[in-house]
């Protein structure tokens, strides 16, 4: 569904990204992990069309991104960023509303996607909030509920296409409990068919949902594999320059950094 092929990324004689491949296959989960300024948020950036890249191709269905039209991009990828700039006093009912922009499938559709993807994320109580009155986490699942409205028909298995979902550290402003709910929502909409591409720093959330990690470290890809295959001292000691213990869950049997 997705491919990076070769993708270097210089802005400004600043090399960013350097020689970045990796296979995305379609209902995939990939875990972007590595260190500040390793490259994962430029990456995004790269596959989103936010920055084009100075080398190599980003493939869509086998098809380079720059042949699809963006407003064809619209309505199968979403992208939730690390943090939101909007200052305007909208309800969250109409950030949400922001996701079906690239449709026409009328007002009591996209009520009621809206609806669903506000319920979905725990955040019903919200759809007539101020969002620029909530806290930090409120703000984020708002815009969880933006991007998941946005790729609805493609969450529910129900689009001609699949869906692609791009989040840069999304469980950053989360509690515990909405952790675990975005690892719930991640699988179910992977299970959909949805190609998910993600930034993440907490190792053990990501174990938790990754088919595959990718290590990268100034701007180059140290290492892809399974969280089995990636999660050892060894590996995290050279990427993170930490040292860990990786234990196997208690619970799920997939390994657990201990620090």
């Amino acid at each position: 569904m997705l491919k990076i092929d070769s993708v270097g990324l210089t802005i400004s004689a600043v090399p960013l990204l350097n020689n970045i491949t990796i296979d995305c296959p379609r209902g995939s989960v990939t875990a972007l992990m590595g260190p500040n300024g390793a490259g994962k948020t430029s990456l995004l950036k790269v596959i989103s069309g936010d920055h084009k890249a100075s080398q190599g191709v980003v493939e869509i269905n086998g098809q380079p991104r720059e042949n699809w039209k963006q407003s064809d991009i619209a309505q199968f990828m979403a992208v939730l960023p690390q943090s939101s700039t909007l200052t305007f006093a909208f309800t969250a009912h109409e950030v949400v509303a922001l996701g079906r922009t690239p449709y026409a499938t009328g007002l009591r559709r996209d009520g009621d996607i809206i609806d669903a993807a506000l319920a979905k994320v725990d955040a019903s109580y919200l759809a007539q909030r101020s969002f620029v009155q909530l806290s930090g986490g409120e703000k984020q699942r708002v815009q969880l509920a933006r991007v998941l409205a946005q790729i609805w028909e493609h969450c529910e298995a129900v689009a001609e296409t699949d869906g692609i979902l791009l989040l840069d550290e999304p469980s950053a402003a989360f509690d515990m409990a909405h952790q675990l709910m975005l690892i719930d929502i991640v699988q179910q909409i992977a299970a959909q068919g949805v190609t998910i591409v993600m930034v993440m720093h907490d190792l053990n959330l990501a174990a938790k949902c990754a088919d595959q990690m990718v290590f990268m470290n100034c701007g180059e890809c140290t290492a892809v594999g399974t969280v089995t295959e990636l999660l050892t001292p060894e590996m995290i000691k050279k990427v993170f320059s930490v040292d860990a213990e990786v234990i196997a869950h208690p619970v799920q049997g997939t390994p657990m950094v201990v620090v």
